[in-house]
C-alpha cells in the first residue's frame, strides 16, 4: 500500500509540477531556482526528515519559523498556493531517536471560535509512544490530518506560533427538498378540497336555499290596485268616483342623512304631511319602499318628480273623487288613504265597491331598474262594481240646501231631513247638516263622519202619535169621530202628564185630539187598549228594529218590551216618549200610512253596475201589511186637519195639493240628571202629499234650535213646505184636484 506522504516528504499540491528534485516549482515571479532559501520560505517545509533545530522548526534555511509563515502566506510576487494535505511524522533529536519532550497542547484560536460551530470537547487520551510520535493517531484523525502527529507550537526563542491545520466545519443538514415539497403540495390539495367541498355545497345540496334567497333580494311586489266602482244617483249621475293619481314612495337606503332636511322641506308643504312624521318614515333603516303620500293629484306629481330628489318616486294609482263636494257625503262616506271605505256606504259596501287587488312580481336590479326578460308573476286586478242608489241628486241638493239654512238660522245642533217614496220604500233623498267634504276629510269633526239619519236616536214626541192612533183604531174600538173631554193635564198614580200648553177643558174628536197633538187625549184614548196590543203595534211599524240600510252604525232605537215597563210607562210611549228612533224609522212609520196601511222596507240600493255597465237590481224589498187601508185612509185624513189653520202646522201647507202630516215637539233627556229638565227639544215634522195619492213622504227633524220657537210647527213645518214642494215638481207630480175632507175637530155634544 502506497504511504500516504509526510510532512517532509509531501508531494506537491494538486496542479502543480514536480521538479527533478521532487519540488514544486516556487510560485514567485521571476526566480526559477528549485532550491535554497527561497524555496524553504516558500513551502514552509522540511525536506527529507532532515532533523530539526532545537529551539524550535526551521523553515529550511535554518531561520526560525514565525507567525504567519510562508506555508499560511501567498509567496512574493505569486498565487496563493492550495494547501496541501500534511502526513504525520516523526519528531527525532539529534541522533534520529525520538525526542523525549512531551506534547504540547495547542490552544484554539479565538478567530476560530468565532467563526466556526462550537464543537463538543474531545476526551483527552494519553500520548500514544512509538514510531508514530508522541502525538496519538485520535486527535489527528479528529483535525482530518492522517495518522502522524499535527504541527506544535514551537518552543524556540522566535516565539512564532505553530502553524494550524485546516479549521474543521460543523455540517449544514437541510432538509430533503422532495419532502418539502410533497409536504406543501398536500396542504395545498387539503385547501383545494376544502374549497371544492364549499362549492359542491352551494351548487348542489344548498343550491336551492340561496338560488331561493337571492331570487328573493330581486323580487319586488308590486301592487295593482283594483279600479273602484263609482257610486252614482238613481239617473247615474256620480256621487262618487275614480280618478287616476298617483302614490308618492320613498326609498331611504337611496337618501343620505344630509339630504333628508332637503326632501322634506320640498314635500311636506306639497303633499300636506307633517314633517316630523315624514322625516320618520324617509329615515327608517333597513327597508328599501316606503309609502309617504296616496291619492296625489297627477299635476302634483309630475311636479315632485321634476325636482329629482333621491331616493323619492311616484307609482300610478287610483284617487276617490267626491265631484258633489259635501252632498250627501253622510250617506256616501268616503275612502281613507289606505284606500278603503271608512265610513258610509263606501264602509259597508267596500267588498262589492272595490274589487279585488291584484299583484305583480317582478326582478328589479338594485338601482331600481325593472329587469328585462327577469323573472315575472301576475295576477291581474279585477275592478269594482258600480253601486247606484234610488238618491236622485237634484232633490237631494235642494233638500241638503235647505236643512242646512234651517240648522243655521234657528242655531240648532243638527238637523235632516229624509224624502221618501212610500210605494217601493226607496229614498229619494238623505240630507244631514252639518255636513262634510270627503274630499278633504281630515280637516273636518271627526264626529260628523257618520250617518245621522241612522245612528243618532232621539224621542219621536207628537209624530209618533200615529201609532197609538192606528193601534187604537185597528184594536180599540175607537174612530176619527169617538169624543173626548181633554183637560191640560191628568194623573195616573203618582206621575202628572200635561200638554203642550195650558187651556181649559176641551170637547175633541179623537181626529180633533191628533189635530191638536193633545197628550193628555191621546192617553185617554190608548186606555182602550192594552200594553202589549200597544207595543205589538210600534213593531208592527217598526219600532226597536234596523231599517236594514246597507249605512253603518245602525241603532234599532229602544223599545222595552212589556213587562220591562213600569206602572206608568205606557202614558208616555202612547205619546211618543220613553222611545226612541232613528230617522229612517220615523219615515218608514208615515210612508206604511201613506202606503194603505202596507210597509215597505227602506231602499237606499237600486243595484249594482258591472264592468260591461250591465245594471243589476238589488232585490225587491219586503212588503207587509200593517193595518187595514180604511184604517190607513182614516188616519190619513185626520192628519190633513194638522196642516189646517185648526192643526198644528198651517205652514205645512202647499198651494194647490193636498197635505197630511204631524208636528212633533219632544223633550230631550238631559245626561247630566237623567230627567228633562233643560235638555233641550227635538222640534220635527212628517208628513205626505198629495194625501188622498201619496207618492212622496218627507221629514224634518231639528235637534235643540235655540233660536226662535222650538216646536215643530214652526220649526220643521217650513222646511217639509220647501222640500215637498220641489220633490213635487221634480217627480213632475201634478195636483189631484180633489177636494180635502172636512175633519171635525170639536165634538158634538
Amino acid at each position: 500500500m502506497t504511504k500516504p506522504p509526510g510532512r517532509g516528504t509531501a508531494g506537491p499540491p494538486p496542479g502543480r509540477k514536480r521538479g527533478s528534485d521532487g519540488r514544486g516549482p516556487r510560485g514567485s515571479a521571476g526566480r526559477d531556482d528549485k532550491s535554497g532559501p527561497g524555496a524553504a520560505r516558500a513551502s514552509g517545509r522540511h525536506t527529507g526528515n532532515s532533523p530539526r533545530p532545537p529551539g524550535g522548526r526551521s523553515d529550511g534555511a535554518g531561520r526560525p519559523g514565525t507567525k504567519g509563515s510562508a506555508a499560511r502566506r501567498p509567496a512574493r510576487g505569486g498565487a496563493v498556493p492550495a494547501p496541501r494535505k500534511e502526513t504525520p511524522r516523526k519528531e527525532t533529536g539529534t541522533g534520529g531517536a525520538p525526542a523525549k519532550k512531551p506534547a504540547v497542547k495547542r490552544p484554539a484560536r479565538k478567530t476560530e471560535q468565532k467563526k466556526t460551530t462550537p464543537r463538543k470537547p474531545a476526551q483527552k487520551k494519553a500520548p500514544a509512544k512509538g514510531a508514530s510520535g508522541r502525538i496519538g493517531a485520535g486527535r489527528t484523525a479528529r483535525s482530518g490530518q492522517g495518522a502522524g502527529p499535527g504541527p506544535r507550537r514551537a518552543t524556540g526563542g522566535s516565539g512564532r506560533p505553530p502553524e494550524r491545520g485546516p479549521r474543521s466545519r460543523t455540517p449544514f443538514h437541510r432538509r430533503d427538498p422532495l419532502k418539502r415539497l410533497n409536504v406543501a403540495l398536500l396542504v395545498i390539495a387539503f385547501v383545494l378540497s376544502l374549497f371544492a367541498g364549499r362549492l359542491v355545497q352551494l351548487q348542489t345540496i344548498e343550491s336551492g336555499k340561496y338560488t331561493e334567497q337571492a331570487m328573493r333580494q330581486r323580487l319586488e311586489r308590486l301592487e295593482l290596485p283594483a279600479i273602484r266602482g263609482d257610486i252614482t244617483d238613481a239617473q247615474g249621475h256620480p256621487l262618487a268616483m275614480t280618478v287616476e293619481a298617483r302614490a308618492v314612495y320613498a326609498d331611504p337606503s337611496l337618501i343620505d342623512e344630509a339630504e333628508r332636511q332637503r326632501v322634506v322641506n320640498a314635500l311636506a308643504p306639497t303633499l300636506g304631511l307633517n314633517p316630523a312624521t315624514l322625516m320618520k318614515k324617509i329615515g327608517e333603516p333597513d327597508t328599501r319602499f316606503v309609502y309617504l303620500a296616496h291619492g296625489v293629484r297627477p299635476d302634483q306629481a309630475r311636479l315632485i318628480t321634476s325636482w329629482d330628489l333621491p331616493g323619492i318616486g311616484t307609482r300610478p294609482e287610483y284617487r276617490r273623487e267626491y265631484p258633489n263636494d259635501s252632498l250627501a257625503a253622510s250617506v256616501i262616506g268616503f275612502v281613507n288613504d289606505t284606500g278603503n271605505g271608512a265610513a258610509g256606504l263606501e264602509s259597508s259596501m267596500n267588498d262589492v265597491l272595490a274589487g279585488r287587488d291584484g299583484w305583480q312580481r317582478v326582478e328589479i336590479s338594485l338601482d331600481g331598474q325593472h329587469i328585462p326578460m327577469g323573472k315575472d308573476q301576475k295576477r291581474p286586478s279585477v275592478p269594482g262594481r258600480g253601486v247606484r242608489l234610488t238618491l236622485e241628486r237634484d232633490l237631494q241638493f235642494k233638500a241638503q240646501e235647505a236643512i242646512e239654512k234651517q240648522v243655521k238660522a234657528s242655531k240648532a245642533k243638527s238637523g235632516s231631513v229624509i224624502v221618501m217614496d212610500p210605494r217601493t220604500g226607496e229614498l229619494l233623498a238623505m240630507a244631514s247638516a252639518p255636513g262634510f267634504d270627503p274630499n278633504s276629510y281630515g280637516e273636518s269633526d271627526k264626529n260628523l263622519w257618520g250617518s245621522p239619519l241612522v245612528q243618532e236616536a232621539f224621542e219621536p214626541g207628537s209624530t209618533g202619535k200615529v201609532v197609538t192612533a192606528a193601534a187604537v183604531m185597528e184594536k180599540g174600538g175607537v174612530t176619527p169621530q169617538t169624543p173626548y173631554t181633554v183637560p191640560d193635564k191628568i194623573r195616573k198614580y203618582d206621575v202628572v202628564f200635561r200638554d203642550s200648553h195650558p187651556h181649559p177643558p176641551e170637547r175633541l174628536t179623537f181626529a180633533g185630539v191628533l189635530a191638536k197633538s193633545s197628550n193628555v187625549g191621546t192617553i185617554m184614548a190608548s186606555e182602550s187598549i192594552t200594553q202589549q196590543q200597544l207595543y205589538t203595534t210600534l213593531r208592527d211599524f217598526g219600532f226597536g228594529e234596523k231599517t236594514g240600510l246597507p249605512l253603518p252604525g245602525e241603532t234599532p232605537g229602544l223599545l222595552k218590551p212589556p213587562g220591562q215597563w213600569s206602572g206608568t210607562d205606557r202614558y208616555p210611549i202612547a205619546f211618543g216618549q220613553t222611545v226612541s228612533v232613528n230617522a229612517v224609522q220615523m219615515a218608514s212609520v208615515y210612508a206604511t200610512i201613506a202606503n194603505g196601511g202596507v210597509r215597505v222596507r227602506p231602499t237606499l240600493v237600486a243595484g249594482t253596475v258591472g264592468e260591461d255597465d250591465r245594471f243589476t237590481p238589488s232585490p225587491a224589498p219586503g212588503r207587509e201589511r200593517v193595518i187595514s187601508a180604511k184604517t190607513a185612509r182614516q188616519i190619513s185624513d185626520m192628519l190633513e186637519g194638522v196642516t189646517t189653520e185648526e192643526g198644528t202646522a198651517p205652514k205645512a201647507q202647499i198651494k194647490g195639493y193636498r197635505v197630511a202630516g204631524k208636528t212633533g215637539t219632544a223633550e230631550i233627556v238631559n245626561p247630566r240628571c237623567g230627567c228633562y229638565d233643560g235638555g233641550g227639544y227635538t222640534a220635527s215634522f212628517a208628513g205626505f202629499a198629495p194625501a188622498d195619492d201619496p207618492q212622496l213622504v218627507v221629514q224634518v227633524v231639528l235637534q235643540d234650535p235655540k233660536r226662535g220657537s222650538h216646536y215643530g210647527g214652526d220649526a220643521a213645518a217650513p222646511v217639509f213646505k220647501d222640500v215637498m214642494s220641489f220633490a213635487l215638481q221634480s217627480e213632475k207630480i201634478p195636483p189631484t184636484g180633489s177636494r180635502p175632507p172636512i175633519i171635525q175637530i170639536h165634538a158634538r155634544d
